[in-house]
């Protein structure tokens, strides 16, 4: 008798299989604003790097969330992406950023707006709202500002 496939809430889902996997051209490291996410390799412009991932949240969880990782996709739909395996949450803020956040089918991808070099800090802007809740109070640390 075949085994019958678990059936989920869409909160409770198992993580994508992309989450457990480490990509491939990318390593955490120390940077200026902590941990940083840094290129084992040349990207091109355009090119995907990583996708960012984490757990759906309902509306009450995010608004009751003390997770500094939520990612909006839209507004219905709010990813927290705290997990230990999202390794693209590592991505920090910058004011002069060399990626950007696309989301394409409630997903989101961070690809390359220019080229980036090999041991080159991944960074984006994390937008306003974001930026002066959590970042202007206590000094940007990005590279423009350093």
């Amino acid at each position: 008798m075949a085994k019958k496939k678990p059936t989920y809430p869409a909160a409770a889902r198992p993580e994508p299989a992309l989450a457990r996997k480490r990509p491939e051209g990318v390593r955490v490291g120390r940077a200026s604003a902590g941990l940083g996410l840094f290129a084992t390799r040349p990207y091109k412009k355009g090119e995907r790097v990583i996708e960012y991932v984490g757990r759906t949240l309902t509306n009450a969880e995010e608004y009751s969330s003390r997770s500094k990782y939520l990612f909006e996709v839209n507004k219905r739909k709010t990813i927290d992406g705290s997990m230990r395996s999202n390794i693209a949450r590592y991505i920090n803020h910058s004011c002069k950023p060399n990626c950007e956040p696309e989301i394409e089918r409630g997903r989101i991808f961070i690809d390359a707006i220019r080229n980036i070099k090999e041991g080159e800090e991944f960074v984006y802007d994390y937008g306003e709202e974001y930026f002066n809740e959590h970042i202007k109070p206590y000094g940007c640390r990005c590279a423009k500002h350093t």
